[in-house]
Order: C-alpha cells, then structure tokens, then sequence
C-alpha cells in the first residue's frame, strides 16, 4: 500500500505554518487565506489552491484562550506581587490585554491551522490541489 505523502509528495510543514500564520496561502504564499477578519476564501487567488474543505473550526479559539490565558495570567501575578495596583487598576489593565491579544492571535491561528491541514493533506481526498 502507498501512503499518501509517497503519492503525492510530502508538503513542508513549517513553511505552510508561516505563510498562514501570515494569513497567505500555505501553497504559494502570495494569495490571502481570510477574505475578511475570520471569513475563508474559497480559493486562493493567486494560484486556486481550494480552501472549500478547510475547517479550523474551534481550534483558533482554543489555541487563542490557551495562550492568552497563559499570558495574562503569569503577567498579573508579576504585576500583583511586585506592584499592588488598585483592583479595577489591574482588571482594566488585563481586560485591555486579553482583549488586544485575542484579536491579534486569532486570525494568525486560524491561517496557521489552515496552513497545518494544506501541509497534512487534511483537506479531503475529493479535493484536488493546484501543485
């Protein structure tokens, strides 16, 4: 039996994680993954690789609280032991960050798990690629 990656050709990982974490497309790295702030295209415009069968689903959210969550709270504790601000002082200081990374981080995610299935061949077999 022929695995895939033999049939096909292996893709490299890391260079699709980049390109769409940059939002580009993981195949050329020229055309836009979002059409909009979370929105997928159908297909890249620069070379139609079809991301019709691309689903990131709820893993941009979950990378992004993980993170985020991770982030903010190291950083209270640090501000909280060494400085003592004021209660509403520290909630409006980590609202403000929790709110400005989670925007910041969750359309990178979401290219960079679209970037992930294009390099895993995960977008179904029904598809075919623009390579």
């Amino acid at each position: 039996m022929v695995s895939i990656n033999e049939q096909h050709g292996e893709r490299a990982l890391w260079p699709a994680l980049r390109r769409g974490w940059r939002g580009k497309c993981p195949n050329c790295g020229e055309g836009r993954v979002l059409h909009s702030y979370l929105k997928m295209r159908e297909s890249c415009s620069n070379c139609n690789q079809d991301f019709s069968a691309a689903r990131a689903d709820d893993g941009p959210a979950y990378l992004t609280i993980l993170i985020v969550g991770h982030i903010a709270t190291i950083f209270m504790h640090i501000v909280f032991v060494h400085f003592r601000p004021e209660p509403m002082v520290l909630f409006t200081l980590f609202a403000s960050i929790a709110v400005f990374l989670s925007l910041y981080l969750l359309p990178r995610f979401k290219g960079a798990i679209v970037g992930y299935q294009w390099a895993k061949r995960m977008f179904g077999f029904a598809h075919q690629d623009a390579t």
